[in-house]
């Protein structure tokens, strides 16, 4: 690959944006982490006793550990076998302390985290405690790492919550260096446009139960991540921009021989990393970093759920970016990827075509990436412009100079768009996201009259009853993080998805989320002020007249003093499920474009 050339100015201005305002706050994290390093707790600093207990049950490992005789790596892991994407990890433990053992290191599974799964919990009472999860593997992640036994961090984590939340907590361990190991999407079954097909049909009453589990399980059928290309796969794409992965890891399927070669090269990387006390997380992880993470998620169409995962990741590195910021790297970013919902092919279709390489060469050679940072899984960034294939028993890396599908993923120079489809809209009804790379032109803008729900399964049941069959602008309101933990209502697609195919002009307007799978209905997501505690969609009533419209980013109930209204009365604060244990998260919790977390604004309190 040739030099990169110059960064573009628009992504230089927008990155020296976020420095200048990042100052303060990333000054404190910086000094934080010089002091962790320098007078923090680790190994030579415990008492005998304290040491004692950290390698009692290190089996082979235990003199080598008491002996200092190489760095110990500390495992972060999100295994269960409930859950498909994380399955593969119940044996990486055991076989990346054999790769350790190979270079002079050790290494101890430091902790567990919590790993739940949208997809089960979707449309359920579950989902209200997915995105405060996120806080919950964050601070699993702090208790795993306070023992102070390691001189490295191996986090091994895939899915919507998880990644985040694993950064969101090693970031505040920021002097040791870090690496995530993915465990890569399942093989392809059943494909997306078929199982949206049915799910559609279901909705309809034109297919059964039966049909639609047959559908789902032909689809959702093994080992490995969903393989569409939704929070979970957008997390992947988001690691190896930042140079949080090895070269290429992201989207290798389980239980392949490459799979384990690049698994056993992570861990090499680290204990190098780690005797050379170099690449610590909490410098790699700056604000060219959290930019390249921006610029891949709109250059691929990725999930709108990262417009509160980005803005929290960068908080827990003491940076401030916002949707302003996301709005103005979308006009400068156009889509060059169609991985469905964006398009019929999955992200194996995706890596088949040229994948991460593909997409961080064309980046890099327009300049629209950060091809100077920090990486930690390689030693110049370049490394993520190649794809890695297993030749005997070494890695080679080979440059993808050409799409193999430009059905699917195109060069900067002949993209699909010619934004990122990520746009920031405002008006009297707050500011919220809406995401248009998956949407027709034709619908960008909708204007119609509301019709206020406080529930999704309100809407379903109007749906049923016919009641929806118009020109209508779906309002969901009190699904913010302070109401009930922002759930995603992708239980809402398969409906709206029926009635614009009848020809009607369908919105939706939520102070909740959508999922990462969201796809051809326009919907206004993540408002803020959220409804609860008197934000502008607890002043809307049924039959105002709405506009949603992308190209000019207006949010606006038309013709209406909102502030002249009483605010609509809130549901009762959520029960059951465990939801109530919660209520500490949900009351502290801060808006949604700052990323929607109660640890991170008690932890702004202090500073």
């Amino acid at each position: 690959m040739t030099a990169a050339p110059r960064l573009d100015p628009r992504i230089a201005a927008i990155t020296d944006r976020i420095i200048e305002r990042s100052k303060p706050s990333r000054s404190r994290y910086l000094s934080l982490m010089r002091e962790e390093g320098e007078r923090g707790i680790d190994r030579p600093r415990l008492s005998c006793g304290n040491f004692a207990h950290g390698f009692a049950a290190a089996g082979e490992d235990k003199d080598a550990i008491r002996g200092l005789r190489g760095p110990n790596i500390g495992i972060v892991t999100a295994y269960n076998d409930m859950l498909s994407a994380h399955q593969p990890y119940g044996r990486y433990p055991e076989q990346m302390k054999i790769f350790a053992r190979e270079v002079g290191a050790t290494a101890q599974v430091a902790g567990g985290t919590p790993a739940m799964c949208d997809g089960v919990t979707q449309g359920q009472p579950g989902m209200d405690l997915s995105l405060f999860s996120r806080d919950v593997i964050a601070l699993s992640t702090a208790i795993a790492l306070s023992h102070g036994m390691f001189e490295g961090v191996a986090m091994l984590g895939i899915c919507d919550k998880i990644v985040p939340g694993l950064l969101m907590g090693a970031l505040r361990f920021g002097h040791l260096p870090a690496l995530l190991i993915p465990a890569g999407p399942m093989p392809s079954g059943l494909a997306n446009k078929e199982k949206q097909r049915v799910r559609q049909l279901f909705a309809e009453g034109k297919a059964t139960k039966e049909e639609l589990l047959a559908a789902e399980a032909a689809s959702y059928h093994g080992a490995g991540t969903c393989t569409f290309y939704g929070t979970a796969n957008s997390n992947q794409m988001m690691m190896e921009l930042m140079g949080l992965h090895i070269p290429g890891a992201a989207f290798v399927n389980p239980g392949t021989p490459l799979r384990q070669a690049l698994t056993r090269l992570a861990v090499h990387r680290l204990a190098d990393l780690a005797k050379a006390k170099t690449r610590p997380l909490g410098q790699v992880v700056d604000e060219r970093a959290i930019v390249n993470a921006a610029v891949g998620l709109l250059a691929t169409g990725g999930s709108t759920n990262h417009a509160i995962h980005i803005p929290a990741i960068a908080r827990a590195a003491g940076i401030r970016i916002d949707w302003q910021d996301l709005d103005e790297l979308s006009a400068a970013v156009p889509l060059i990827a169609r991985v469905y919902p964006n398009g019929s092919g999955d992200v194996n279709d995706f890596h088949h075509a040229g994948g991460m390489a593909f997409v961080t060469r064309t980046l890099l050679e327009a300049g629209l990436l950060h091809g100077d940072i920090l990486a930690a899984g390689a030693d110049d960034f370049a490394a993520f412009a190649t794809m890695p294939e297993l030749a005997e028993d070494r890695i080679d890396w080979k440059p993808v100079e050409v799409t193999r599908n430009p059905e699917m993923l195109r060069d900067v120079a002949n993209p699909f768009l010619a934004d990122g489809g990520m746009r920031l809209l405002t008006g009297n009804l707050g500011r919220a996201v809406v995401k248009t790379s998956a949407v027709a032109p034709e619908r960008w803008t909708i204007e119609a009259p509301a019709r206020i729900f406080a529930d999704q399964n309100e809407v379903l049941t109007a749906f049923k009853a016919g009641e929806l069959e118009r020109d209508v602008v779906v309002v969901v309101r009190f699904q913010g993080p302070r109401a009930n933990g922002m759930p995603e209502l992708h239980k809402l697609t398969p409906p709206l998805g029926v009635l614009q195919d009848k020809g009607f002009r369908v919105a939706l307007v939520t102070d909740g989320r959508m999922s990462g799978a969201s796809g051809k209905v326009p919907a206004a997501i993540h408002c803020c002020p959220e409804a609860l505690g008197g934000g502008p969609l607890s002043q809307l009533r049924d039959g105002d007249i709405v506009r949603v419209c992308a190209p000019t980013g207006t949010l606006e109930a038309l013709g209406v003093e909102l502030s002249t209204r009483e605010p609509a009365a809130s549901p009762p604060p959520p029960t059951g499920t465990g939801r109530e244990l919660f209520a500490f998260m949900r009351h502290g919790a801060d808006e949604a474009e700052a990323g929607a977390s109660a640890m991170l604004a008690s932890m702004d309190a202090l500073s």
